[in-house]
């Protein structure tokens, strides 16, 4: 079985994975309301509360699949990109097991980690299919020709802020907690989408552009009394996701030549779901930061040899 490490950002997660995709396990922890305070994740904070869960959780992971890591013949872990202290956290953690075993070490890239979602039990999707990939700051549009991240072609990418960065900027400007995402969501679901007609961007080619729609929230809310935005917040952020998600949705249908797929945060996004029935979504707890998914790419990684991986490093950024 797999041991799979994730601390690229606010979750603390490990879970166990069978060779042939098989979910024994997965154990998240989440920073959200240790961060809420701050509107969003403080990098130090995050990086210092991984050293503490990252040793219970991998156990609680390991005690719920019924294993030890005596079953265990691959550590993976995320590589990056991610927050570079809390990626070391996690690096830091596989390379002390593995290490200790003399087991073999997947280094795994975070983006091909959420692609690889699809690939586990029950879903099983095998390639080619067309790819929505939107997860905190990342925003892509990847042709996935097979199941190893060299076969995976990016096709459009944000130009600016990510989709999940404009969700949680967004909320901020209308006054709702962090993650704003979801409860940007949650509100949308009571306000009417037609009240507030937001711009979509339209750039060359299949990339993506969101920063000008932010603006035009902006500008919005600064046109309206205290009273009225409490009374039109609803209405507003129904109008913001709508714009987010049409946006989202010409880019992947201008692309699409088959298969459709959507994996990432904002693929946990009711409307978006709702928008491409026909596209495979990745289960509602895969679609946030976890570490089933990292185990699942594994399989598609060249694992490093004891004690080769001991020279591993992580890396912050995807270019």
């Amino acid at each position: 079985m797999i041991l799979g490490i994730e601390t690229s950002c606010d979750e603390t997660a490990a879970a166990v994975v069978t060779h042939d995709g098989e979910i024994r396990a997965s154990v998240v922890a989440s920073q959200a309301e240790l961060h809420a305070r701050f509107g969003g994740v403080v990098p130090e904070v995050a990086s210092r509360r991984h050293l503490e869960l990252v040793s219970p959780v991998i156990q609680d992971a390991l005690e719920r699949a019924g294993t030890s890591l005596d079953g265990i013949d691959i550590v993976a872990v995320t590589v990056g990109p991610g927050l570079i202290g809390a990626l070391l956290v996690g690096v830091a953690a596989a390379k002390a097991l593995a290490w200790s075993r003399r087991l073999p070490l997947a280094a795994v890239d975070h983006l091909h980690g959420h692609v690889a979602s699809l690939y586990l039990q029950p879903l099983d999707l095998e390639p080619p299919f067309t790819c929505l990939l939107a997860s905190g700051g990342h925003t892509l549009l990847l042709d996935v020709g097979g199941r190893s991240w060299a076969d995976v072609t990016v096709l459009g990418r944000t130009l600016d802020d990510a989709a999940g960065e404009a969700f949680d900027k967004g909320a901020r400007l209308l006054g709702l907690p962090y993650p704003g995402g979801a409860e940007v969501d949650r509100l949308a679901a009571t306000g009417d989408p037609d009240a507030f007609v937001f711009p979509v961007a339209r750039v060359p080619g299949l990339d993506f552009s969101f920063s000008g729609l932010k603006t035009a929230l902006l500008y919005a809310v600064r046109g309206l009394s205290p009273a009225e935005l409490e009374s039109r917040r609803a209405d507003l952020a129904a109008g913001y996701q709508r714009a987010i998600v049409r946006a989202l949705v010409a880019r992947i249908e201008s692309a699409a030549g088959g298969r459709l797929a959507i994996v990432g945060g904002v693929a946990a996004n009711s409307e978006l779901r709702r928008a491409l029935p026909d596209a495979v979504a990745a289960p509602l707890p895969l679609c946030t930061d976890n570490a089933a998914m990292i185990a699942s790419a594994a399989r598609y990684v060249a694992p490093l040899a004891y004690p080769d991986f001991l020279a591993l490093d992580a890396y912050a950024s995807a270019s």
